[in-house]
């Protein structure tokens, strides 16, 4: 299996598996901007409607596989299966390799040896869902991380937060005019991304639930940003501009990382009137300059244009 940049997610997608329009957007006849689609077996699913959906899905690959496969240059493609048991069932379709990977919902210690048994094709990336009461035990987490690790190495993409099935276990729901770091997901946020971080894992940014917000939704991106998150889930299309903008480089960050990794460079130099240590800044490099490869680069100018607007 080819390694997948986390960098590549960007505003993921979530299509119900009942839709009709899903090959359109595989295709980019549909939303041309898109990077990653999922979908979705399970949450957007009705019980009464499952059997529908996982036909409309080996439709789906049927369409793909008559077009020769994917598009080179169209979306990353998951499915998001309903529970480790349908996706044994998908794990040994013959057209399952059409599609990049699996979305594992509600991963914990209790259930891991279940998913790592079902999902066995070594071809399939996976994206653990982090969504369980247990997400909230440090202690957990540090297991849960090196269960993943002994289970998919590195067919992990990256791990995904739950964020709105947690705070529904706390019986709570953000704010509408606030981050969801005003919720206590400003503690599970910073815990994950240092416990899961530290194992080598990404962690992608969870959904911002408001349609017409645009500069909440900024907000809240530079925050994901700023602790270390890849991607965002999105909720709807319009939405996923917004995500992939915030995610270019700022010129100054590139030229930066590019000194950094530099084979030659000093042990402690300056840079932007910020000291440079390569020792301690080589891995925030590297991701930089991923992060720009699949983004690009935002110039100083427009930075000043969006301050000014």
């Amino acid at each position: 299996m080819k390694k997948i940049s986390p960098f590549r997610l960007g505003g993921t997608l979530y299509m119900p598996a009942t839709r009709t329009d899903i090959l359109d957007v595989v295709f980019r006849e549909k939303l041309p901007e898109l990077r990653s689609l999922v979908v979705c077996l399970e949450d957007s699913v009705s019980a009464s409607q499952v059997d529908y959906a996982l036909s409309n899905l080996q439709a789906l690959l049927e369409q793909i596989d008559s077009r020769g496969g994917c598009a080179g240059n169209g979306p990353l493609l998951f499915v998001r299966p309903r529970n480790a048991g349908m996706a044994a069932t998908l794990n040994n379709w013959p057209l399952i390799g059409h599609v990049d990977g699996f979305v594992l919902p509600k991963i914990s210690l209790r259930n891991l040896h279940e998913w790592d048994t079902a999902v066995s094709n070594p071809a399939l990336a996976v994206m653990p869902t982090l969504e369980t009461s247990e997400v909230f035990s440090p202690g957990a987490m540090v297991e849960l991380g090196e269960g993943l690790k002994a289970s998919f190495g590195d067919r992990v993409v990256a791990l995904r937060i739950g964020a709105n099935d947690l705070l529904g276990s706390m019986g709570l729901r953000r704010n509408p005019l606030e981050t969801l770091y005003s919720t206590p997901m400003a503690y599970v946020i910073p815990m994950l991304g240092g416990i899961m971080g530290a194992q080598g894992f990404s962690l992608t940014a969870p959904v911002f639930e408001q349609f017409s917000a645009p500069e909440l939704l900024k907000k809240e991106l530079a925050l994901d940003i700023s602790h270390g998150l890849v991607g965002k889930t999105a909720i709807h299309p319009a939405q996923i501009p917004l995500i992939n903008e915030a995610f270019r480089v700022r010129r100054e960050d590139l030229d930066c990382a590019r000194l950094i990794v530099t084979n030659d460079a000093p042990a402690v130099f300056k840079f932007d009137d910020a000291m440079c240590e390569p020792a301690t800044h080589y891995q925030w490099a590297t991701r930089i300059i991923d992060r720009a490869e699949w983004y690009g680069v935002r110039e100083e100018i427009e930075d000043l244009e969006m301050d000014a607007a």
